[in-house]
């Protein structure tokens, strides 16, 4: 049967205005386009107290595509990280290792085993063969064996260079007791995290008692104020570590039911953590119980090294930092390029170095107000210009190839994701099917309703440079 004449007429203006409408939009200017997709982005009730910034370039000119608020300071979040791996790189290079050395110091009749950490991220990690626990242990047993010392009466670390506050000014309270709010330290073991174990009872309101750590903790006590919460309600329990730090405090709620929820908290001590691990792990090898120092200075005579722990390279490191968002990684950067150019670890330091590193090459050091390494804290304040510059200074690197490797996948594109409370954020590296490369960021402030649903709709902006 022969289909209708109006049929076939419904179906040729269909295509010729679909015809019209696809040469349209692909003739327009890219610029054009992405006015477009911002204007209705923006226009969305989600940001009508919100302020955002996206800042487009052509990668191999540099010729601005877009430029909204490219030098308004915003909370960056995580898309922070791409500004100390860059900075990490071109300042202790890409095939930088940190080193852990083990010696020996004799005094009277004692030997005391002494470390000299370096601040070292990946000691104990999990991510490496020879940066896991039993891995590591072993290898210092061995070459502990070899020296012939005897029993170690003591063990000394020295943490000379590195101040004792290992997490960064401004930090909040609710994320530095748990996995992703651990700081860094002269000596950081198993990325200085655990696992919490936790069991509630079967009534919404009803108490919840902690099951166990994995693994045990020798200088943490923790105590739990949670209670269970409505079912399906998820993970809603924080660990804080009060001031004073006597004890470890988990509040919030879990589900009711629960014989063996699992979160993960931070150490407030990994050293201490380390060297009880150690002893504990080889019992003939030390007089228990030992005492722990940490004061260098008392000693006068010069360690005899046994023994070195070299942590994996640092495009290695980045990698991971950038993957997986590990904000432990951020601040041991950021705290030992302070270290290695001002002797000094501090995170304050090791900021002044990021900031004067980007104005030798022409940022004004205002784009740059960052107060930690990895982005956390929502003190942060960055510009979506100062990133694309940095984004594009990478690109003619020698380590580029690296850091782009390091950076997610998202919506098929390459970029950085970042997230805290009322910010969202993207920046990487594009190219179009016209061959063109661009480099951008994106950064909301102060959304409204739901992450996801937020994250869809810079997509749709995004979905312009495809």
């Amino acid at each position: 049967m022969s289909r209708p004449m109006y049929l076939n007429v419904k179906r040729m203006f269909f295509n010729v205005s679909w015809l019209l409408f696809s040469h349209l939009s692909f003739g327009q200017p890219i610029s054009t386009q992405l006015q477009k997709a911002f204007q209705q982005f923006e226009n969305d009730p989600q940001l009508k107290h919100a302020l955002v910034s996206l800042y487009i370039v052509d990668a191999k000119t540099g010729t601005p595509v877009f430029d909204k608020n490219s030098q308004t300071g915003l909370a960056p979040a995580s898309t922070q990280k791409i500004i100390t791996s860059a900075t990490a790189f071109e300042v202790l290079g890409k095939d930088y290792r940190y080193k852990t050395n083990f010696g020996v110091i004799k005094k009277a009749a004692q030997n005391i085993l002494y470390i000299q950490p370096s601040g070292d991220p990946t000691f104990g990690s999990w991510r490496w063969e020879q940066t896991k626990e039993q891995s590591l242990l072993a290898g210092i047993a061995d070459a502990a064996r070899n020296t012939k010392n005897g029993k170690f009466d003591a063990i000394l670390i020295d943490t000379t260079g590195w101040n004792e506050e290992s997490t960064p000014d401004g930090w909040i309270w609710q994320d530095i007791g748990n996995y992703y709010g651990a700081g860094a330290s002269a000596l950081n073991w198993r990325e200085n995290q655990y696992d919490l174990f936790l069991h509630s009872g079967n009534s919404t309101g009803s108490s919840v008692s902690i099951v166990k750590t994995e693994p045990r903790l020798y200088t943490d006590t923790i105590i739990s104020m949670a209670t269970a919460g409505v079912k399906g309600s998820g993970d809603n329990a924080y660990i804080y570590l009060p001031a004073g730090r006597s004890q470890t405090i988990v509040r919030g709620t879990i589900p009711p039911g629960e014989n063996s929820f699992g979160i993960s908290g931070s150490l407030h001590n990994p050293a201490a953590q380390f060297a009880a691990t150690l002893a504990d792990s080889l019992k003939k090898m030390f007089v228990i119980p030992y005492k722990l120092l940490y004061n260098r200075a008392a000693f006068s005579t010069v360690p005899a090294f046994f023994y070195t722990q070299l942590s994996p390279s640092l495009d290695s490191i980045i990698y991971w930092f950038n993957k997986k968002s590990i904000n432990l990684y951020g601040e041991a950067l950021i705290r030992t390029m302070a270290y290695l150019k001002k002797g000094q670890a501090s995170t304050e330091e090791g900021v002044g170095i990021v900031r004067s590193f980007w104005k030798e090459r022409g940022l004004e050091e205002e784009e740059l107000n960052m107060v930690d390494g990895s982005g956390l804290s929502p003190l942060n304040r960055v510009t979506t210009h100062a990133q694309v510059t940095i984004l594009r200074y990478a690109k003619s690197q020698s380590w580029y190839a690296g850091f782009y490797n390091a950076l997610p996948e998202y919506n098929g594109m390459k970029m950085k994701s970042g997230t805290i409370s009322g910010a969202k954020g993207f920046c990487g590296y594009q190219r179009s099917k016209d061959g063109n490369e661009y480099v951008f960021s994106f950064l909301v402030n102060n959304y409204s309703g739901s992450a996801s649903a937020l994250v869809n709709k810079m997509y749709r902006v995004l979905d312009v440079l495809k």
